[in-house]
C-alpha cells in the first residue's frame, strides 16, 4: 500500500498538512494574537508606530492571516488606521 511506504526523510505519504476532523485536540492551529495579550499595546488611532507596522508600504491594511491577529483586534485595527488617515497622521 502506498500510504505505508515512507520516503526518505521518514515520513509517510499522504501525512502531510493534511487537515482532519479527527486531529488531536491539543494540536494548535497558527499563533496566538499579539494584541491580545498581557502587556500589548492599546490599538489607538494616536498610536502611529503601532499602526504602520499593520500597513503595507503603499497604505493599505494587512489582512489578519498574514500578521495573526484575531478578528476583533482586527476591527479595532481597521478602524483606527482609517481614523488616523482621515487626520493625516498617516
Amino acid at each position: 500500500m502506498r500510504r505505508d511506504k515512507k520516503n526518505k526523510k521518514g515520513k509517510k505519504f499522504g501525512s502531510q498538512n493534511k487537515l482532519t476532523l479527527f486531529q488531536k485536540p491539543e494540536m494548535k492551529f497558527g499563533k496566538s494574537c499579539p494584541l491580545s495579550q498581557k502587556n500589548s499595546p492599546v490599538v489607538d488611532y494616536k498610536n502611529i508606530k503601532l499602526l504602520k507596522r499593520y500597513t503595507s508600504d503603499t497604505g493599505k491594511i494587512l489582512p489578519s492571516r498574514i500578521t495573526s491577529v484575531s478578528q476583533f483586534k482586527q476591527r479595532e485595527l481597521s478602524t483606527a488606521i482609517k481614523r488616523a488617515k482621515v487626520l493625516g497622521l498617516i
